[in-house]
This record gives structure tokens, C-alpha cells and sequence, in this order.
């Protein structure tokens, strides 16, 4: 059985979960609207990859016969300077999300709930991967940055994701 402490704390990240799919989709949207189709594309799925974030969570909950309580999603930004200020903000918040994550993983070890423990460490490993490929995509576009053509063939390996 979950306590009331976690069941809590995996509802709140839920929300951060779809919060974090809805930036992405703002991402997406402003990317399209300054043309680059290939970052608009990689920021789609990243939208879709957060929801099913919060859906294996959500999921966990109900297996745990917990109640699984939507909130509010709070606005997000809508414009940015640049697709490569997308994706250094995208670094910042994979960030963020990893800290949240680490901060379930101590709870549920305080709690001893190993069941927990165990589902999270999944949440550990894609958090790795998430920001891996946030610090590399960034990478690139400060690799090519000022250069019109390199950003065009960025963009358009983003699209192939």
C-alpha cells in the first residue's frame, strides 16, 4: 500500500509531467512559426513522451489502488528568441525534472516502499537520457550557430527523430 505522502507526491509530479508536455508543445508550435519544421517535429514528440510520463505514473497509482487526482496546469511560455534558446531551456527543465524525480526517490526510500523505489528508477534512467540529449542538441546549435546552412541540416536531422 502507498501512503498518503507519495500518493501525493507521484500526483504532483503527474502535473509536472503534463506541464512539461504542454511546454513542449508551446516549443513545438513556436518553433513551426519560425519555420524550422525539424525542431518542431522533435519538440511534438517530446510533448507526446511527457504524457506518456504522466500516464505510467498515473498508471502506478491506480495499481496501487491510489487516486490519481488531475490539477491544473499552469500556463507556459509561448515565444523564444531562438530554437537554440528552446533547447537551453529544454537543459534547464530536464534538469529541474531529474531533481524532482530524485526527490520521489528519497521519499520513497525514507518510506521504505521499495515497490515505489523500483518504478521510479525507470523515471532515473530516462532522466539521464533526457538531458543527455537536451546538453547534445544544444551543443550542436552552438556548434553551428551563425551558420545558415548548419542550422538548416540540424533542423532537419531533428525532424527524423
Amino acid at each position: 500500500m502507498i501512503s498518503k505522502k507519495m500518493q501525493e507526491a507521484i500526483n504532483a509530479q503527474i502535473n509536472a509531467e503534463m506541464w512539461s508536455a504542454y511546454l513542449y508543445l508551446s516549443m513545438s508550435m513556436d518553433a513551426a512559426d519560425k519555420g524550422f519544421a525539424g525542431s518542431a517535429h522533435w519538440f511534438a514528440r517530446q510533448f507526446s513522451e511527457e504524457q506518456e510520463h504522466a500516464e505510467k505514473l498515473a498508471k502506478y497509482l491506480q495499481s496501487q489502488s491510489a487516486k490519481v487526482l488531475l490539477a491544473p496546469i499552469a500556463a507556459v511560455k509561448t515565444q523564444w528568441a531562438s530554437v537554440k534558446e528552446m533547447f537551453a531551456e529544454t537543459l534547464e527543465h530536464e534538469q529541474k525534472v531529474t531533481a524532482m524525480i530524485h526527490e520521489l526517490c528519497k521519499l520513497a526510500q525514507t518510506e521504505s516502499d521499495f515497490a515505489t523505489a523500483n518504478m521510479l528508477q525507470w523515471f532515473v534512467n530516462e532522466q539521464v537520457e533526457e538531458e543527455e540529449t537536451a546538453r547534445g542538441i544544444l551543443g550542436a546549435f552552438e556548434m553551428v550557430e551563425g551558420e545558415k546552412a548548419g542550422t538548416y541540416l540540424l533542423d532537419q536531422k531533428l525532424g527524423a527523430r
